[in-house]
């Protein structure tokens, strides 16, 4: 039974990815307050391992702003982001600018909204992953929760 159980979860975890949703993880506390304290702690899942090692590697020019960490944080977020990063097909590929909003998968998930929803003032932003997805932060963008802001 032991040596059955990852497979099982494994298993579930890719369908969980299919069905639009990540694997959800508990994010630890340095990332809460070092990542969340700025922007929703983004699951690792979205992006390649290269694509963290890069945003980690470059904290100083943080998509415009200097998030600069101690060491000792900067590994301590590394090693979880780059531990749990996606692996899966739709992941494969480091997107331009290491956005997950840049990345193939995003586009074509996104493709039927809107110009005019993504200057919406409740989304602000297509990083707002948290304006349609109620759930985002627990792991949940399945469609079937999806209330894009009117």
């Amino acid at each position: 039974m032991k040596k059955i159980m990852p497979i099982v979860l494994w298993l579930l975890s890719q369908a969980a990815i299919a069905d639009g949703n990540v694997s959800p993880i508990k994010i630890p506390d340095k990332v809460k307050a070092e990542c969340a304290a700025c922007h929703m702690a983004y699951q690792p899942g979205f992006l390649p391992k290269a694509s963290w090692e890069k945003i980690m590697g470059s904290l100083d020019k943080h998509y415009g702003v200097d998030a600069s960490l101690d060491p000792q944080s900067v590994k301590e977020i590394s090693q979880w982001l780059t531990q749990y990063a996606g692996t899966y097909k739709r992941v494969s590929e480091v997107p331009p600018n290491n956005r997950i909003t840049e990345s193939s998968w995003f586009i074509r998930k996104h493709r039927k909204i809107s110009d005019q929803t993504w200057k919406n003032p409740k989304v602000k932003s297509k990083s707002n992953c948290m304006a349609c997805h109620a759930g985002a932060d627990k792991g949940n963008y399945d469609d079937d929760f999806v209330r894009v802001p009117q």
